[in-house]
């Protein structure tokens, strides 16, 4: 090489580093530092936000509890009976405790209720359901004494949001939802150093007819501590991490404070929480990130240094280049080998490289010891995935992927198969109970919540379980029954596990079999038929209404109860077909029997369908029926979805003039909250209930109770199952509505109502 050129060489890499790699360094630099500043500001302004929201949301929290406080005295302190009991010389106290005191604790969580009377005197007490003397009253009195004012109309008392004094405006903003003959002071309170919900009312009849002297009559005082009931609720219903109360301010470093204040100036307490830091969380997922970017610029920019020191030296660039080629080769082949067995999104194996762990370990398995194949199917992911985009499923399939393999041990296998569908080749193991345990803590792990997008999300896992030997030694044998021992796991209410036996494959050919029978019978309408079993008044001498109940007379199985079908029909989309099916016949019968209103059982899946209310009404259109004789009955599961568009849906129906009716009321998590959000009709109790009068104290109860939040909310009760005429009798004086059941008919085809109901000339009018 000339020597004039070997100098051009050696200054060209000084050259270059200052007049490329230095600026781009710089630049880098300064582009980092400007986005970790920014990232960082808007980090903490979307802290700033969610904790004011949630704050927001515990202040709602109280107010609500307040005017749910209120609400539930309601049904007691505004009742003809209670004022006349407490007006005779020796009022029965054990009635009052269990038509009040035990009532109010059972259905509402009251900690402590009193009745005073015309001078404030304590004359009932009771704490827990559990009946007190006058002198346990003592530690509310303090506390009670502005309200008792308040309530009596003394001057100078001024109505909070929360109450409806005599004599007095609501005050703006009243959120108060007791009717407007109720008279009641309600505020935060203190009662011996706890902070307490505390609501003073007068005790009235449901008319004037048996009035007292105004501000002479008794009064019911009621009370709900904050730490007990109400602390959990905010953890589980509000989604409020940590909540605790305190007497003073002082908190952890990462929790926050809130002054809990009565309306007249009272500082109760304070509520410490953990509140959700969103920013906090994408800084900490993001700082580390950027760390390594800066550092991997940093690096290029030294290898970049250092490539051109080399290429100082010519006898080095073709050695360079062709060492670069073969790394690049290499990178190629691995990248192309890792792809073709590893899923992109999660880093696991997919689904051929488990068919080849699955393959080798079956291969080389010694006699003893167990080993399996678990399926795992996620439950609501489809639900979290049309709420937070696909964004937001792609992250909580990597969280769930994380959970799983810190579960398992070294030789097992998580991977992968698509979708929201993981599998597990478990190792050896001492038995299938071992087995068994991982599987539930798997469950116990996909149970818990998950942090996505900065919204917390639950889900759930249903896995199914196939060993080997007992199984069989094929590996896509054991998958098959892995996954029938997962559906089985999902049809059994999901949330769990469930490992393969024989009876499950019969299972899965019996309902397989079924649904190809069930697709023939919707389609010719030869086999289906739909009966009417008449809704009585509660005397049971009137016919009001007939309930739609379909019918399947298989050829081969003979009649098929609806729970051995309808199941099927909503896993396989049918129900959908097979409900329009069964209104469009109570169309027919509403037109036929204009004096009576029809009820159309609606499944969870059909009221779910998008479009569904639209589609309902468009049918009894078409049919020429007119919606107010249609009642369509829905399930408590529909409610607890808590789902804004359930409550579109149900308001569009109600719009359009159907009836909402709530069936098999008090068999799940029945709440007075979702009853005042999602708008309905009636209520129907469950027939369990009705079938254990006479058997159970606790099913009277219950039906009572059901009864009078029927009536403080201004709904229909119905009751199913009637018998026998001592439960028709009982259901009468507890005041339902409407009964129904054998002791009046069984259900019967269209055809035969004429003769049911020709002897009943007040129902056939």
């Amino acid at each position: 090489m000339p020597a004039r050129d070997l100098a051009t060489t050696r200054r060209f890499g000084p050259r270059f580093i200052a007049a490329v790699v230095a600026p781009v360094l710089l630049l880098a630099l300064g582009l980092t530092g400007f986005a970790a500043t920014a990232l960082r500001s808007a980090s903490a302004q979307a802290d700033r936000v969610s904790v004011e929201r949630q704050e927001q949301e515990v202040r709602l929290a109280v107010d609500a509890a307040l005017d749910e406080l209120a609400l539930s005295q309601a049904g007691v302190a505004i009742w003809t009976p209670l004022v006349l009991e407490l007006r005779r010389a020796t009022p029965s106290w054990t009635w009052v405790n269990e038509n009040v005191g035990v009532w109010l604790n059972y259905v509402f969580a009251h900690d402590a209720d009193a009745i005073l009377g015309a001078d404030d005197s304590p004359r009932y007490v009771v704490r827990d359901s559990v009946q007190r003397p006058a002198a346990a009253y003592a530690p509310f009195a303090a506390a009670a004494a502005p309200l008792i004012g308040a309530v009596r109309g003394h001057a100078g008392a001024v109505a909070n949001r929360h109450e409806r004094l005599p004599g007095k405006p609501l005050a703006v903003g009243s959120t108060v939802r007791t009717s407007p003959r109720a008279q009641h002071a309600t505020d935060l309170v203190v009662i011996a150093g706890r902070p307490a919900l505390m609501s003073v009312m007068r005790i009235i009849p449901e008319d004037g007819t048996a009035a007292a002297t105004p501000g002479r009559e008794p009064l019911l005082v009621s009370a709900r501590f904050l730490d007990t009931g109400f602390v959990q609720r905010l953890a589980r219903v509000q989604l409020v991490a940590g909540a605790r109360l305190a007497a003073t301010p002082r908190r952890r470093a990462e929790e926050q404070a809130l002054a809990l204040v009565s309306s007249r100036g009272v500082r109760v307490g304070y509520l410490l929480w953990r509140p959700d830091r969103p920013g906090a969380a994408v800084w900490h997922t993001m700082a580390p990130r950027a760390a390594a970017a800066l550092f991997a610029l940093l690096a290029t920019l030294a290898a970049l240094i250092a490539s051109v020191a080399k290429l100082t030296r010519s006898d080095a660039r073709s050695l360079a280049r062709l060492h670069a080629a073969h790394l690049a080769l290499q990178a190629k082949e691995a990248q192309a080998h890792h792809l073709a067995y590893h899923d992109t999104l999660t880093g696991l194996p997919n689904r051929a490289a488990f068919h080849q762990a699955g393959d080798q370990l079956l291969a080389h398995a010694p006699a003893q010891g167990v080993r399996a194949v678990l399926l795992i199917d996620l439950d609501r992911f489809k639900q979290v995935n049309d709420t937070l985009g696909h964004l937001g499923g792609d992250q909580l399939i990597q969280l769930v992927a994380a959970r799983l393999q810190a579960l398992v041990s070294a030789g097992d296998v998580v991977a992968r198969l698509g979708g929201d569908e993981f599998a597990v080749l478990v190792g050896a193991r001492e038995d299938e109970a071992a087995v068994g345990a991982l599987a539930g803590a798997m469950v116990a792990a996909l149970r818990e919540s998950f942090t996505v997008l900065g919204t917390q999300v639950f889900i759930g896992a249903s896995i199914g379980i196939a060993c080997h030997p007992r199984c069989s030694g094929d590996r896509s044998e054991l998958m098959r029954m892995a996954d029938i021992a997962m559906y089985r796991a999902k049809a059994e209410g999901r949330d769990g596990h469930r490992f393969f036996t024989e009876d499950m494959d019969e299972s899965v050919k019996m309902r397989r079999a079924i649904e190809h029978d069930l697709r023939r019978a919707i389609a010719t309408r030869r086999e289906l038929m739909v009966h009417y079993q008449p809704r009585m008044n509660a005397s049971g001498a009137r016919v009001i209404g007939l309930e739609a109940l379909v019918r399947w007379h298989h050829p081969e199985r003979g009649l098929l109860a609806p729970d051995a079908f309808i199941p099927i029909a909503e896993e396989t989309g049918l129900i959908r077909e097979l409900g329009a099916w069964v209104l469009r016949d109570a169309c027919a019968v509403a037109r036929a029997w204009p004096a009576l209103s029809i009820a159309v059982n609606l499944s969870p899946v059909q009221f779910r369908a998008r479009g569904m209310a639209a589609e309902l009404i468009d049918i009894v259109r078409r049919a020429g029926a007119r919606p107010q004789q249609i009642e369509l009955e829905v399930t408590e599961s529909i409610l607890l979805d808590d789902d804004e568009a359930a409550r579109d849906s149900l308001a569009a129906l109600r719009g359009a003039g159907f009836r909402i009716a709530l069936d098999d009321f008090g068999t799940g998590y029945s709440s007075l909250g979702y009853l005042s959000k999602f708008e309905v009709d009636k209520i129907k109790i469950d027939q369990s209930f009705t079938r254990r009068l006479g058997e159970s104290a606790d099913a009277a109860a219950i039906i009572q109770a059901v009864v009078r939040l029927g009536q403080a909310m201004g709904l229909a009760v119905s009751a199913e199952g009637v018998e026998t005429r001592e439960q028709r009798a009982f259901l009468e004086h507890a005041g339902c509505n409407e009964l129904q059941g054998f002791l009046f008919s069984a259900a019967v085809p269209a055809a035969a109502l004429a003769g049911l109901l020709g002897g009943r000339a007040e129902a056939a009018a």
